[in-house]
């Protein structure tokens, strides 16, 4: 089947009653004042200006009720003045694309706040509820824009240089960015720019709105960690769709956590990080074996290498907040076990540190920019045979029954003589069981039911009891590092006392072990 003959479940125009907001598609990318320097007389802005450009002072005031109301149902409004003009804009935060919200614009005879100017019927509760009076200035942004616009691929850009601050009562943060808003055309074209704007100057994906950030100044509020949403999969979906979907799902957690990571707003976000990449290389794994596309290779490589720099960050966190405490919990109290967590602190300090220069490094920009693209443009289709493009047509519920059949079939394989697997082989059962896990979740909204969650309970527990062993053996390696030269004679007790205490919890859930595998085995599988 031709490329441009593979069915899409999302082409067909909404119904009148189905009308779509307006929409804002930007790209936001983090760059120092210097890079921006260097990008706004670059020759790549230059070939492709369509005019000279304009600058701007840009003075805004964002609004919300005392609780937060606004915000907590995903809104921001404003009132920005640029010169004697004033336009008042109201955006909401979106489900589907990561460049994509919804955005209301209206311009003001003054600078006072009007909300009936806005279609509240069609923006919808909580703000049609609300009136002026009830909401108050909460931040504020000053900016200096230089604004051009650019033909580049066939789309129109607007690009905006952007540097000033948000404030907030006496606090203030710098803004130093770039913002590519999509006028016309394809939005895959946005990544592909920021994509050559990384050859001239180092730039950083950046997923924070200034609202976003000045919710955070305002409030001493650290941006919170993103766990998976169910995949976007309806029983009228093709194959092709289904790939868009899962790898579109698993896209916006790794994005959504970025901040939450960059700010280290807690060990919550390293795992929620590491869970998007793994979810990834999941995807990727599976797919394959169906659409060899040579376009998922160099995504799963760099999925890969980011996932290895957060893994020991992840390890010291739960060895400092969960296997500690909870051993602690369990009656050793009183075996001085905080002085381990005490040494512990300047080993994951060096590990968030290689993160941040990680996500800083240029390659990891070109890793997130390239997925983006890919998901956009589809580009999993480029250079398939035709019996690939026939897969790609083919209903998402069959090409669902054939990835979890193979998958399940793939751990069970891996499990043969379970009594008998040693550990190096019980860690690669592990894996797979985590693969399974993963993809079953993917495919979930297709087959939702007592059927399911009874299956992905059996597996959650195998897992759980198949990690104990796991984690004991990472706690074994992290001690070793803590009693490396010369540590102290509480540390050696401390080191000696969880040792044993995890040895004692292995035999335990090892007794388990043989009762969940069989449990496993017998679970009927809910895609048939």
């Amino acid at each position: 089947m031709p490329r441009d003959e593979v069915a899409h479940s999302d082409d067909a125009a909404p119904s009148a009653s189905q009308k779509q907001p307006p929409r804002e598609i930007e790209l936001k990318l983090a760059a120092s004042p210097e890079a921006l320097e260097t990008l706004r007389g670059a020759d790549l802005i230059e070939r492709h200006a369509r005019n000279q450009g304009v600058t701007r002072r840009l003075d805004a005031v964002y609004y919300d009720t005392p609780d937060r109301l606004l915000d907590r149902n995903g809104l921001s409004l404003r009132v920005r003045r640029s010169g004697k003009r004033h336009v008042q804009t109201l955006k909401r935060s979106g489900s589907g694309s990561p460049l994509a919200r919804d955005e209301w614009e209206v311009a003001l005879p003054d600078g006072t706040l009007d909300l009936a100017l806005l279609p509240l019927a069609e923006i919808g509760e909580p703000l049609a509820s609300l009136s002026a009076g009830q909401l108050a200035p909460v931040f504020a942004t000053r900016i200096r824009r230089r604004l051009r616009r650019l033909d580049y691929a066939g789309a129109l850009i607007e690009i905006a240089f952007d540097d000033g601050t948000i404030e907030a009562g006496e606090n203030s943060l710098p803004v130093s960015e770039v913002e590519l808003e999509l006028k016309e055309g394809e939005a895959a074209v946005l990544y592909e720019l920021g994509l050559a704007m990384l050859d001239v100057a180092p730039l950083q994906v950046a997923t924070q709105s200034k609202s976003a950030r000045g919710y955070g100044l305002a409030f001493s509020r650290l941006p919170r960690a993103v766990k998976a949403k169910p995949v976007e999969i309806g029983a009228h979906d093709n194959a092709d769709a289904a790939i868009a979907a899962i790898l579109g799902n698993t896209y916006r957690q790794l994005l959504g956590n970025l901040a939450p990571v960059a700010t280290r707003s807690g060990p919550e976000a390293v795992h929620q990080m590491r869970v998007s990449l793994r979810r990834l290389r999941s995807a990727l794994s599976v797919l394959k074996r169906e659409v060899a596309s040579p376009a998922f290779e160099p995504i799963g490589r760099e999925a890969k290498r980011l996932g290895h720099v957060l893994g020991p960050a992840r390890n010291w966190d739960v060895f400092i907040t969960q296997t500690v405490p909870d051993i602690e919990d369990e009656g050793l109290g009183d075996a001085g076990l905080s002085v381990l967590c005490k040494a512990a602190e300047p080993f994951q300090a060096m590990c968030y540190a290689a993160i941040e220069e990680r996500l800083a490094n240029p390659q990891t920009g070109r890793f997130l920019l390239s997925f983006g693209a890919l998901i956009e443009r589809r580009g999993w289709r480029g250079g398939l045979p035709s019996e690939a493009m026939t897969v790609l047509a083919e209903p998402a519920s069959a090409f669902a029954e054939r990835v979890l059949a193979r998958t399940h079939r793939q751990a069970l394989k891996r499990g043969r003589g379970f009594g008998s697997l040693q550990p190096e082989a019980r860690h690669e059962l592990r894996l797979a069981l985590k693969k399974l896990r993963y993809t079953a979740e993917f495919f979930l909204p297709l087959h939702d039911g007592a059927a399911a969650r009874k299956y992905l309970g059996r597996l959650s527990r195998l897992q759980e009891a198949l990690g104990l062993a796991n984690d004991a053996a990472t706690t074994h390696h992290l001690i070793a590092d803590l009693r490396h030269g010369k540590a102290s004679p509480e540390l050696q007790f401390a080191a000696g006392a969880v040792r044993g205490w995890q040895s004692r919890q292995t035999i335990e859930a090892g007794r388990k072990l043989k009762r969940r595998w069989r449990g496993f085995e017998a679970a009927s599988p809910f895609w048939t």
